[in-house]
């Protein structure tokens, strides 16, 4: 039986949101925290821009150090010879691609003025995925960008050359929010039963339909004999109105009427970890969790009405589809109301040594510490605010590789 698996993409959609981004160490540990849950794959950038080059390979070392597997991590690239062999020369030891080209004819005209015929997006497609072949890629996605604004047969043909040049998946991206879930399940499961080869789903929420989209889209797969590659982002951060939820649409695979139990998880999902991750994220990008946001907000399981406050305490599954503690809910949060030493781009070593302590951290003698602070103040001038325990920790664990990440020399 076909599987679903899912695919995040909050470290490239998602930090191309206007107004926000990720330091590189912050993308780091959301990568750390999207293994842990079981995504099965972080689109976790782009190898063609400079700035990113150092983060890319730091995060590669962890995955040949064992410290960050099994989950898969993919660059993102325009669908051109040039920026596959860009990409290689940077990034040497990258192993997973998606390659992105546009195939609709309003982007054909509106972004080409029409100097691009549809057999030129074939051809360069074809040859930017025979480029990354060549240079040994593992794995290579092909994107369909505005595949909902473009005409069935040409889907057709173009998922076809990807497959005989050896794709291992097409993503049909609902760029701008543009499907409901009845054409995407129509058009997917077209593609499913047609070319036979797996399929991603990619939904924006212009429209407010992206998680019920992604699931009918990964419907129509998997109705076509196909696996499916849900792409999604840590809070449904992305650009314009957003992306799929990740937290919201792993719900919805497993929890919703006659979907959960007839479709199965091609990887299993830890969802305990949810909670700290859309934690993490929100504390990252600087934007909160709305209150009523599914599973993770405020109000999620939240209880006023006399009504549902009786039947929920007589029975939670009166007035609740899903426990709290399956996501990783109920312990109190707790804050400091004394005596608090903060980790700075000031702070000194002493302060740090007893913050550290606090967390079972222990240094071999105080170079060690001195050494380690250091990477901890670069890290918090990036950042603009304090790290978390985590990012605390990690710095303190993998200084080789924090000082990859914390590293950025502009070309003179």
């Amino acid at each position: 039986m076909p599987g679903i698996y899912f695919l995040d993409v909050t470290n490239r959609d998602g930090v191309q949101t206007a107004r926000l981004g990720l330091s590189k160490l912050e993308k780091t540990m959301l990568n750390r925290y999207l293994n842990r849950m079981g995504v099965f794959q972080s689109e976790f950038g782009f190898p063609t821009t400079k700035h990113e080059s150092l983060y890319l390979q730091a995060n590669l070392e962890l995955q040949e150090m064992d410290k960050m597997r099994p989950i898969r991590l993919a660059g993102w690239l325009r669908a051109t010879v040039e920026d596959v062999h860009t990409a290689f020369s940077m990034v040497p030891k990258l192993k997973h691609l998606n390659l992105s080209i546009s195939t609709s004819q309003q982007m054909i005209q509106g972004k080409w003025g029409g100097r691009v015929t549809e057999d030129d997006v074939i051809a360069s497609m074809t040859k930017a995925l025979d480029a990354a072949k060549e240079h040994g890629a593992e794995s290579v996605g092909i994107n369909a960008e505005d595949a909902s604004r473009t005409s069935l047969d040409f889907l057709i043909k173009f998922s076809r050359a990807a497959k005989e040049h050896g794709a291992d998946r097409v993503r049909y991206c609902d760029t701008l929010g543009y499907d409901n879930p009845f054409t995407i399940y129509d058009a997917v499961k077209t593609l499913a039963e047609t070319i036979e080869l797996p399929l991603e789903v990619h939904c924006h929420g212009d429209l407010g339909m992206a998680v019920a989209n992604s699931l009918a889209g990964a419907k129509g797969a998997l109705d076509g004999g196909q696996d499916v590659y849900i792409n999604t982002t840590v809070n449904g951060i992305g650009e314009r109105a957003g992306n799929a939820d990740l937290v919201a649409t792993i719900l919805a695979v497993t929890k919703s009427r006659d979907f959960a139990g007839k479709y199965e998880l091609g990887k299993p999902i830890t969802l305990t970890r949810a909670w700290k991750t859309a934690q993490f994220a929100s504390y990252a990008f600087g934007v909160p969790i709305p209150i009523n946001q599914t599973g993770v907000g405020a109000n999620a399981f939240a209880h006023a009405s006399g009504i549902h406050a009786d039947g929920v305490l007589k029975d939670p599954e009166n007035y609740e589809l899903y426990s709290f503690s399956e996501l990783g809910r109920g312990e109190p949060e707790l804050v400091e109301t004394g005596r608090e030493i903060c980790s700075g781009e000031y702070g000194g070593v002493s302060g740090f040594r007893h913050l550290m302590g606090r967390m079972a951290v222990t240094f071999d003698d105080a170079d060690d510490a001195r050494e380690k602070l250091e990477l901890v103040r670069y890290a918090n001038v990036l950042a603009q605010k304090p790290l978390t325990t985590d990012e605390l920790k990690f710095i303190c664990k993998y200084p080789g590789i924090a000082r990859k990440l914390l590293t950025m020399v502009p070309p003179e």
